[in-house]
This record gives structure tokens, sequence and C-alpha cells, in this order.
């Protein structure tokens, strides 16, 4: 079997066991406390948690995931050994409250040996034994243990060899210091030349390359709380992992599971050759495979094997993450992308002699590898390439910088931690990559300065870092209860009934609770709703709303409220202040339009980074890799005008998230978290006679906001701003309705004045201004000509005061200049008049304080005289600093009064 093959029969196998064969989800985590997908159970979260119903009891995938940064951190060690990634496919298979242990691993066991063929003998099983001295949860799991113990006795092998026990480190998984956790049983393989027992036994959890982890079983069967205690879960669930490229290396280099006498390595695998290939046309290299023993001290082929592993895995997860939206970019997920990226250009180029450009070039035949089973390669090819070409060119740019960083560093006899830390961690220098540098030098690196550094920034990052409490469903619990929103529907006839639940007094400020409320609680970037209430006869002033993590809205009142707060369980009568209501969502509605006209102009990459919708102004953030031209602009207002003019209808629909989690045309947003029911918000397509959306719109997202009936309530939409806000995200700023009228009018206003001072009409206003600024840079070439005849004759009358002193030829005086660099021209001016053996030193007043100049002819500094030396004395005695080179300098000082003294001879 091939690595496409070996995929392909796993999916197949669950397929025939009643599994549904789900996509991968997407690099982008749908979780907020994550930086990628990490792990194939990341996207069935909300069904572990029983936040939604499972749309299947069975499932099965190969899911991407990337591990460099946070917790789960492999960069550092791709390249020098053969099994770490940092992007890898998880092959997995999952049961939600259906089948548990038994099946799970004996389904396991089937398709390792019967379908696989791997030699049962090789193969050994962990279960999990807490260690109480250690505070370990629960007890041993004994379940597993039997049906293992069955498995083995069946074939012929002694359950005591192959069964291990493993602690809390090893066999017992945990989402979160809260949360869905279990027991864990692994299965490892022997991957020892020779097949005897006892020694494979011995290598089981002990970080052996030849004895290794290929499958974990995880049985999901209690809730950690916050108490430290562990309650059951009201249903069971199991989720599996292999990692894909582990058992297609085996193979591979096992020759089917069959010849054990060579080094495991997963590059072995086939999915890897094509990068290969492509690496070696490029470089004129070739790969053999060598792994060395230590970092230090490497061999050429170690260093080409090293580079070309590190170029196959990093070429791999940048193209996979940019894909999926992760651009490279200064913060976050998008950093560590950046760094990946930066870590593969420098190996190449340092290495292997790649150019700017060859590391795009390596996008090709990873979408030859991966493109079949993971499509978006495919679909975002051009977006990948270019993103990544542009952030070549431009780390070309930082890579001369950090180099003349480490140059100077070298200047000390030996890089210290610190400055290893600022290569890395500002111009993306791995360690390892300073260490090769510093070793060709002869220099030490101070590594364990270094890791010092390193763990103040996660110690930064931790205390940075929101810790949610997880808390799954478990037996007696109910959810608190939420104010029910009732304000979609409204209009300024519209009043609510409710009753007053609670008041909530802060330090500052005093919320309203009631039952119910049309007052929309700022969230998804849409401000809170204003209006009053009427408790009791008195009118009470609502002056925002916001909403807390148990869904409650808060109505704040006006700071100024100096009335009697009313009784719990009062009556209210609540009016939302609907004009500014519906400014509001004439605004969220044309970012709605502006997220679909920018994914149809500039590709489905685009995403969603942020939004703010106030009632007279929208922001919206994406991602993207390069500023929008005017063209783009211009093309993207036209099209939303375009929806506006149609008047389509805007409706929604309230449907169980299982239905669309699966839709790639239906937009969902990063680090929102969905109950299993959702609201999705559509533009165009068609509805049912009660209105409801039939979700077929040409935009489609999910969305709790407020929203116009049709866009052409929306008037028209232009766009003022568009801009970067950090590399790799984009911000465009745009006016709606009324807000957009205002826009116009003010712009045609200002046009009318400009107009009226150019005597100019609107068809031919551009023509007269070009006009007159050619006018002015024609007097401006005049001006300087004078300025610079003028100067010469200054030039030369100074340069005709020359004193001889020294051997040498002193022009030491003060002038009027217009600014400094009048004055350094000057100063040349001088020193080419008086000729060899000149020393010129000039000082003027700019806007109160003294700036200095000095030059020397080569007669000058050959006898001994430097302009750095002449003007650090000149600004010492002026109570200020100065310095420069042999040849020219400058400085200043504040104390005008010295500068007569300072520069007589």
């Amino acid at each position: 079997m091939n690595s496409a093959e070996i995929r392909q029969s796993f999916l197949d196998f669950f397929a025939s066991k009643q599994h549904a064969v789900v996509p991968s989800s997407s690099l982008m985590p749908t979780a907020p406390n994550l930086l990628f997908t990490n792990a194939g159970m990341n996207q069935f979260v909300p069904y572990f948690l029983g936040d939604q119903a499972a749309p299947w009891k069975r499932v099965a995938d190969t899911q991407k995931c990337i591990r460099a940064g946070g917790k789960h951190n492999d960069l550092e060690d791709v390249g020098f050994d053969t099994y770490h990634h940092t992007m890898f496919e998880m092959l997995g298979n999952w049961s939600f409250g259906d089948y548990f242990k038994k099946d799970s691993l004996t389904w396991g066991w089937e398709l390792l040996t019967k379908v696989w063929g791997i030699p049962p003998k090789r193969l050994f099983a962990t279960i999990y034994q807490p260690d109480k001295s250690k505070g370990d949860p629960a007890e041993r799991d004994e379940e597993a243990y039997a049906i293992w113990a069955k498995i083995f006795t069946d074939a012929g092998l002694d359950p005591a060899v192959h069964i291990v026990n493993g602690n809390k480190k090893d066999n017992f998984w945990m989402m979160g210091d809260t949360g869905p956790c279990g027991p864990c049983s692994e299965i490892h393989f022997n991957l020892l030349p020779s097949d005897d027992e006892t020694e494979g036994r011995k290598g089981v959890n002990s970080s052996s390359p030849r004895c290794i982890e290929i499958w974990n079983h995880v049985f999901i069967q209690f809730n950690a709380n916050a108490d430290g205690t562990f309650a059951p879960l009201a249903a069971k669930h199991v989720d599996t992992g292999m990692g894909f490229e582990r058992v297609a290396g085996i193979h591979a280099t096992t020759r089917g599971f069959k010849d054990f006498s060579a080094e495991p390595s997963n590059y072995n695998a086939d999915v890897f050759k094509p990068t290969f290939d492509r690496i070696a046309a490029l470089s004129g290299k070739t790969y053999t495979g060598t792994v060395p023993t230590e970092r230090t001290g490497l061999s050429e082929q170690q260093t080409i094997d090293i580079t070309f592993r590190v170029l196959a895995d990093h070429a791999r997860c940048v193209s996979c993450a940019i894909a999926d939206g992760i651009l490279p970019g200064n913060e976050g997920r998008n950093y560590v992308i950046r760094r990946i990226l930066r870590r593969g250009i420098m190996y190449g180029q340092k290495n292997l002699g790649l150019k700017t450009g060859d590391f795009s070039a390596l996008v090709a035949p990873v979408i030859e590898s991966l493109g079949a089973v993971f499509p978006e390669l495919k679909t975002q090819r051009v977006m990948v390439e270019k993103a990544i070409r542009a952030e070549e060119e431009s780390f070309g740019r930082t890579l001369d910088k950090g180099l003349q960083i480490f140059n100077r560093a070298t200047a000390a006899g030996a890089i210290t931690g610190a400055s290893a830390f600022e290569l890395y961690d500002t111009y993306g220098f791995p360690l390892d990559m300073t260490q090769l540098l510093a070793t060709e030098r002869g220099l030490s690196v101070d590594a364990a300065g270094f890791e010092a550094e390193m763990e103040k920034q996660r110690e930064r990052g931790r205390a940075a870092r929101k810790t949610d409490v997880i808390v799954a469903a478990t037996e007696g619990e109910s959810a608190a209860e939420a104010t029910q929103f009732v304000g979609y529907g409204i209009d300024s006839t519209h009043a609510t009934h409710a009753k007053l639940v609670d008041v909530v007094k802060t330090e500052k400020d005093t919320y309203l609770v009631f039952d119910q409320s049309p007052f929309y609680g700022e969230m998804g970037g849409q401000v809170g709703d204003t209006g009053h209430a009427l408790i009791n006869g008195t009118k009470v002033d609502i002056v925002d709303t916001i909403k807390d993590k148990s869904g409650r809205h808060l109505h704040k009142v006006a700071s100024e409220l100096k009335l009697q707060l009313p009784d719990l369980n009062s009556t209210a009568t609540l009016h939302v202040d609907v004009a500014r209501r519906r400014a509001i969502s004439r605004q969220h509605t044309s970012a709605h339009l502006l997220n679909w006209a920018l994914r149809k102009i500039l590709g489905t990459h685009v995403r969603q980074f942020g939004t703010h919708k106030t009632p007279d102004r929208l922001r919206f953030d994406f991602t993207h890799f390069e500023a929008l031209t005017a063209a783009q602009i211009k093309e993207c207002e036209q099209l939303i005008n375009e929806k506006v003019l149609d008047n389509t209808g805007v409706h929604y629909a309230t449907v169980p998230h299982a239905e669309v989690s699966g839709r790639a045309d239906i937009l969902q947003f990063f680090g929102d978290k969905y109950g299993k029911e959702v609201r999705v918000v559509q533009i165009g397509g068609s509805a049912d006679p009660a209105g409801t959306a039939k979700l077929d719109g040409y935009s489609m997202e999910l969305c709790g906001g407020t929203h116009v009936s049709t866009t052409g309530e929306i008037g028209v939409i232009k766009i003022v701003a568009e801009m970067a806000i950090a590399a790799g995200t984009r911000r465009i700023e745009a006016v709606a309705g009324q807000a957009a009228y205002d826009f116009i009018a003010h712009e045609e206003s200002a046009l009318k004045t400009v107009n009226a001072r150019l005597n100019a009409g609107t068809s031919d206003v551009a023509a007269k201004l070009e006009s007159l600024l050619n006018q002015q840079k024609e007097l401006e070439k005049k001006l300087k000509a004078f300025e610079a005849k003028a100067s010469a004759g200054l030039a030369a009358e100074l340069a005709a005061t020359a004193v001889a002193k020294d051997n040498l030829k002193w022009v030491s005086t003060i002038v009027t200049a217009e600014n400094q660099d009048a004055l350094r021209s000057l100063g040349s001016q001088v020193l080419h008049q008086v000729g060899a053996g000149a020393v010129v030193q000039l000082g003027a007043l700019f806007d109160g304080k003294v700036a200095v100049v000095a030059y020397c002819s080569p007669e000058a500094i050959k006898a001994g005289q430097a302009a750095g030396k002449l003007i650090g004395a000149l600004a010492a005695k002026l109570g200020g600093k100065g310095g420069g080179k042999p040849d020219y300098a400058q400085g200043g000082g504040g104390d005008a009064s010295k500068l007569p003294d300072a520069l007589k001879l």
C-alpha cells in the first residue's frame, strides 16, 4: 500500500463499521483557547460537552493538525529526528454515546493485524493504573485490561507481557484542568530488528523511537470539576487518534510491516516524495535520510538531510494553514505560521543555497500530495503561493537586519542568551540556526540563557491567557436561565411587557435585568440598544445594554438617576430607541454584504477577524496578505450597492447547529460559541411563507444580530478607508444609510470649495489642479537653482576666510542656514572650495537650538583629524552630543550662547 491507500483503508474500514466519514475541519480552531486545531477531537468537543447533539453516533476522519505553539510545540525538533512534525494528519474514529471500550479496542486490533497485517507479537497495549501516591484520579481500568487480556490470549500471546500499566501522565486524558476526561489505552509497536517480546516491552512508554505509540484509544467517561472531583458523564464517548505519517512511514520502512532491520522514519512515506524531489531539483542536493545523534558537529550530509525534512514539513504546514485563512502575521497563530515559514526559508537559503521564491515553489508538490484529501489547497493555491512569496521577500530584508544583530553579538566573543532570544523572537532565527552560525565562527551560544528568556515569555503568555472552566453535561445539572430576547421584529409602536428579576450594582453603574427584553445586548461587534423602561409609572432611561456569560441582558440605567430603585418582580414596559436600532441594523447588514463582496473579489481565504457596528459607522477586519487596490475597492462598493438596489430580502432561520456545521457556504466565526440551535441570517435566496430562510442565499452567516428586512432599507454604502492593522490583517471602515448620505454630502461640499478656489467645474477640476501642481514644481525648481547659486557664492566667501593651522586650512564659523540639509550642503561646498587639506566647522541656529557640522578632507584625516572627534568636542561645549565618521559628522546642543567660543580655533 502507498500512503494514500493506507489513509483510505482506514476510512473504508470504519465506514464498514457504520461510521460516517466526515471531512477534516479547518486548522483555525473553533475553541478560543487553542492556537490551532491540534487533535482530531477538536471539532467534536461540543458533542462531548453536551452543548450540541451529535448528528451521528459514529464518525471517522483524517484531521489536519498543527502542534507548533502553546502546550503542544514540536517545532524545534522538526528535522533533527524523523518523527516530529509541525503539521500532521490524525486518523481517528469516534463514538458519541454509542459503542465503548470493547468495540473500540477489538476493531483497533482487527484493523492493525487482520487488515494491515502487523505481526501481533510486535504489539503491546497500555491501560490506566493510577499512582495513588501522586494523587492520580479514578481507579484502575479493569474493563480495558479484561478486553486486552482476551485479545492477546486469543492471539496466543501472554497478557502479562503485552499489557503494560501506565499512570496519569501516560494513560489518563484530560481536555484541560476541567472538562471531559477519562482513561486511555495506547497501542505500541515494537520496531526493533528482533521481535523478542521482553525487549519490546522495555520500550513501551520509554520514548524509544524503536517502540512507539501508534494508536491511542481515549474513553471519555468523566467530567473533571473545578473542585478537583470527577463526575460521571451523562453519555460515554470514544476518541481515538493515530498519526497518519507515522503509520505510513513505518509501512514504507518495513516494506509492508515485514522487514524491521532499518531505522523507522516518517519521512520514508511517499507522501513526502514530491516535495523532496522538488527540493532536490531546486538545490542540486540529494536526501539520504541520515539522522544526527547530537545537534552540534554535524556533517555536511546530516545538515542537508535535516534541511530536507524541515522544508518538507514546513511547506506542508504553512500551505495548509494559509489555505485555511491563517496568514503569516505578528500576533498569535499568525506569528507562529510566520516563524515556521521563516525557519524554512532560513534553512533553505543557509544550507541548500535556495533563493527567494524557492519556498513558494514547494506549494505545488504539497498540493500534489495532499490536494485530493484537502481540496482547499487546490482552490486556494494562487493565494497560498502569493502569501508565501510576499513573506519571502519581506523576510529577506528582515534577515539582513537579523544578521547585523548577530554580527554585533559576536563582537563580545559569545552569543548571550538574550541575544539568541532576540534573534529568535524578533527575527525568526531558530536557536539551532544561531548555534550553527556561531559554530562556523568558533563561538558558543548561551543555550541556558536562551531557555531562561523563553521561560519568561511562557510566563507572560500564561499570565495573559484566559482560562475558562469547562463543564460537560453531568447528571443532575441544569443551565442558568438567560434573558429571553424578543427584539428582532420591533417597530416604533412596539412595547414589551416584562418583569424585573434582578438589579446588578457595580462600583460605578447600575443594571436592571428583566425576564425578557427587546434590547439587544452588545455582542458580535454590534453595540447594545438604548431606550427607556416604564416601571411603576416612572420612566427610566436605558443608556446601554450588555450581555453577560449566562446570557442575561444587563440594562444600564443613566448614571444621574437618583430615583428609588424598583422592587424585584415589578412589571415594566420596555421601549427601544427604534431609530437608533434601525441605523445599527443597516450597518450590520452592510457588514454581511461587505464580507460577501470581499470573498467574491479576493477569494474565500478572506476570514472575518472582527467587526464593530454602531449607528453611524461599521468596521470590518479581515485576513488578507496585501492592500486592496483602488480598483478592488471600487468593485467592492459597486457589488454591494448593486445588491442594495436589488432590494433583496433578508431572512433568518433557527436550525440545529449540526445541520449547518459542515456547510462551507454558511460562514461561522472563530471564537464564537454556538449552542444546539443557531440563527442563520440569509441575504437573497428564498423563504417559506412565514418568511423563514431556506438557506439558499448568496450571503449566509451564523449571526445573532439585528438586520434590515430588505437591502433597499440601507440606502447606500460607502467605503471610507482601507488599511493594514497587522501583518496579514486588513481593516475596512464604511458607512451606510444616513451616515453614508452625510459622508457623501461632506465630500461634495469639500469638492465644491476646491472648485470655487480653482475657478473650475467638476469635470475640469482635476486638470486644473494638475496644472497648478506642475506650476508649483517649476517654481520650486527655479527657487532651488537660485538657492544653489546663492549657496555657492556664500561657500566661496567662506572658503576665502580659511585660516592656516597645523599645516591644514580651517574654516570655523557661524552661518545662517534654512535647515539641517542646507547646513550640510553648505559645509560640503566649502570643503570643495577650500580643496586639499581642508577642515570645515560650521554652526547654525534652528528654532533656538544649535546645529553643528564638520568635514575633513582626506589630507586632514591622514594628518590625524576626524570630523567625529571634532563634533564630539564641539557638542560637549554646547551642552549636547554628536558624532559621525572621520570625513563627516554632525551634532547639536541647547546652549546657543556658547557657539561663538566653541567655534574659535
